[in-house]
């Protein structure tokens, strides 16, 4: 079984007409409103010269089978 990804979670109070605005720009980038934030705010930093480490993806799709005789 994988550890689940930690994500520092804070409450965040925005003016209606950004959250509306960056909620059309995630829909049409077919992310979360959450996912938009974080990636603009990556490349608000990396615009700024701060370098940052690329976000740890989280495993997608089903685990592969175990074979017979592997499990132990």
């Amino acid at each position: 079984m994988s550890v689940p990804l930690q994500k520092k979670a804070f409450p965040l109070r925005l003016d209606p007409a950004l959250y509306a605005a960056i909620e059309r720009s995630a829909a049409s980038d077919l992310r979360s409103v959450n996912a938009q934030v974080e990636c603009l705010l990556r490349e608000a930093l990396q615009k700024r010269g701060v370098k940052l480490a690329e976000p740890v993806r989280a495993k997608r799709g089903r685990p592969p089978k175990e074979r017979q005789g592997e499990s132990e």
